[in-house]
């Protein structure tokens, strides 16, 4: 059977329709559109100290900066940890993809670190979050491939800092207290096994743990592509730039060109975009991604 497509949401719910399988390859641009922005005033809301005394223009940016003690450094990435893993996104972005993919053959692909797939519903065993977690310490050497759970050393961080956490988990400063910029040296992270301190579980060199977890989700992606190949598989790309494109872009264009009943979709704000050799393929929507699931969920 001949795959339908067209240039419009139409096209996509069609395509999908069809579909045996369905492999989402998301990015950075999937959480911005779900409100996990990081800059203005969500960073303002809750960097202005920070902001004030070492002038980042971003949170992203931030993040690298040379703290000159681990009280302030944890101080600085509890916060900015608890935001962007344990709080909720503002907007139910992530929640609409799962509800036009629920029922189908799905995979997940996804260089986003923020955990919103699964908060949103997406089964933790069709998920491989290929550059870590947030929500995952592992030793800054390292001296051992094991990763640990870090909610509740972040929110004991956060709490000490003044932050209160209300019912719905959202991090609030009571009155007019000024945030604590540390904290206790008791809470900074050290490795269980070497004493040497701790660091995210976030690929930035070659210091990144694939811990067992990592390798089983990576070869559970393999076998679904394996199962799936020669069948109707819609790789649909969500929101992935070009900060790291062999990852998910580059592997998409590869897969879409070599599979016979294979069609891209790419749903991207200023970046939606398909090579000459699989644009017959291809369906590509520049726009807001939340507004083209809006769009789709209408179908």
């Amino acid at each position: 059977m001949t795959w339908r497509s067209r240039d419009n949401s139409k096209g996509i719910a069609e395509v999908l329709s069809q579909a045996d399988a369905v492999i989402i390859g998301a990015g950075a641009g999937l959480s911005t559109a779900a409100g996990f922005i990081y800059t203005g005033q969500r960073f303002h809301e809750y960097f202005q100290d920070f902001i004030d005394r070492y002038g980042f223009s971003d949170m992203y940016s931030g993040g690298f900066y040379p703290f000159e003690t681990p009280e302030e450094h944890w101080a600085y990435w509890s916060r900015y940890i608890y935001i962007n893993r344990y709080m909720d996104a503002p907007k139910p972005v992530y929640h609409k993809l799962y509800n036009l993919v629920k029922n189908k053959d799905y995979f997940v692909l996804t260089t986003n670190v923020d955990h919103c797939f699964q908060k949103a519903g997406f089964d933790k065993h069709r998920l491989f979050y290929t550059q870590g977690d947030y929500g995952l310490f592992q030793c800054g050497r390292p001296c051992h491939q094991n990763t640990y759970d870090n909610e509740v050393v972040i929110r004991k961080m956060v709490e000490a800092q003044g932050y209160m956490i209300d019912a719905n988990g959202t991090l609030l400063l009571p009155g007019n207290v000024s945030p604590k910029m540390t904290v206790p040296s008791d809470l900074v992270p050290h490795c269980p096994k070497c004493g040497e301190p701790m660091s995210m579980n976030l690929r930035a060199d070659h210091t990144f743990v694939e811990d067992e977890g990592w390798h089983r989700a990576s070869e559970r992606y393999a076998e679904f592509l394996r199962g799936h190949q020669n069948e109707k598989v819609l790789f649909l790309e969500a929101a992935v730039g070009f900060n790291t494109p062999t990852i998910v872009k580059y592997s998409f264009w590869r897969m879409t060109r070599e599979w016979k009943d294979a069609v891209y979709v790419c749903l991207n704000h200023g970046e939606a975009y398909a090579p000459d050799e699989i644009k017959k393929k291809s369906i590509c929507i520049n726009g807001d991604i939340g507004e083209v699931l809006d769009q789709l969920s209408a179908k």
